[in-house]
């Protein structure tokens, strides 16, 4: 797998740090981890529904979500090596009614009111606060009256954090992952849902803990131990991933993992 994942073609220095991580042989790409993943899917899915994934990455919570057998799945996702890669996760070639579009998710080209719930994971983070708002948007364009939105990010405690902190948290994210990630209190996700047609329903909170030994064994079991072996022969990525795992700690007090289930609003 890690020759296909994407950004496998970018220098350790310069890859993004979920590509990164991936390369490893890590799974679990997403702040709160599986258990914020489940969380969100017990509360959204059932049943003979429509679902549509945002930003599927490497299609470990798209596999979740078909083994649900929803009536269709359909995964959006910018970057054509990862859709084919989500392609074959859920053996797309050979059940109908899944499939991964070449799309993004601020214009997926989906139809409007057609989908039951919408997935998205560790994507918002990373875009700006305008960009954030086009995506949810779009979520509520494509979901049916009362459709969920399930979305699981990085977030900022507390409420009142003053802006130079959140600040500093940005320009220290940016660094050591190589992404211009921009995450929210919990009153400021609230509020972008809520412009974007939403209301929270749900919500679950945990620590950003992506790289702590305790989290990484509850995410990855058995493949722990490939993942110390690709750390072992593999000193630059080592290093990013060291790096990575210092800034989280720097910031642990502030930083957070967030999920929300979101309803769409009846007109």
């Amino acid at each position: 797998m890690a020759q296909n994942v994407p950004g496998t073609d970018r220098p350790a220095e310069k890859a993004a740090g979920h590509w990164l991580l991936a390369q490893l042989g890590k799974k679990v790409l997403r702040p709160g981890g599986r258990e914020t993943t489940e969380f969100l899917l017990r509360r959204v899915l059932g049943g003979e529904i429509d679902v549509v994934e945002f930003a599927p990455g490497l299609g470990i919570t798209a596999l979740e979500i078909v083994k649900r057998q929803p009536a269709t799945y359909t995964g959006v996702d910018l970057d054509p090596k990862a859709a084919e890669i989500v392609r074959e996760r859920i053996d797309a070639a050979n059940h109908p009614n899944y499939r991964v579009v070449n799309a993004s998710a601020e214009e997926t080209g989906l139809p409007s009111e057609s989908f039951d719930v919408v997935v998205g994971e560790a994507m918002l983070t990373m875009q700006t606060d305008h960009h954030k708002l086009d995506i949810m948007k779009e979520a509520a364009r494509i979901l049916r009256p009362g459709g969920f939105y399930a979305i699981h990010e990085l977030s900022l405690t507390p409420d009142y954090l003053r802006p130079e902190i959140q600040q500093e948290i940005q320009r220290d994210l940016a660094r050591s992952i190589r992404v211009n990630a921009r995450p929210l209190t919990v009153s400021e996700w609230t509020r972008l849902a809520e412009e974007a047609g939403f209301e929270v329903v749900d919500m679950y909170q945990t620590d950003m803990a992506l790289l702590e030994p305790k989290r990484m064994i509850a995410d990855e079991g058995v493949g722990m131990a490939k993942i110390l072996f690709n750390l072992a022969r593999k000193p630059q990525i080592r290093e990013r991933v060291l790096g990575m795992r210092a800034t989280f700690r720097k910031h642990a007090d502030h930083m957070g993992a967030i999920g929300l289930v979101l309803r769409k609003k009846e007109a």
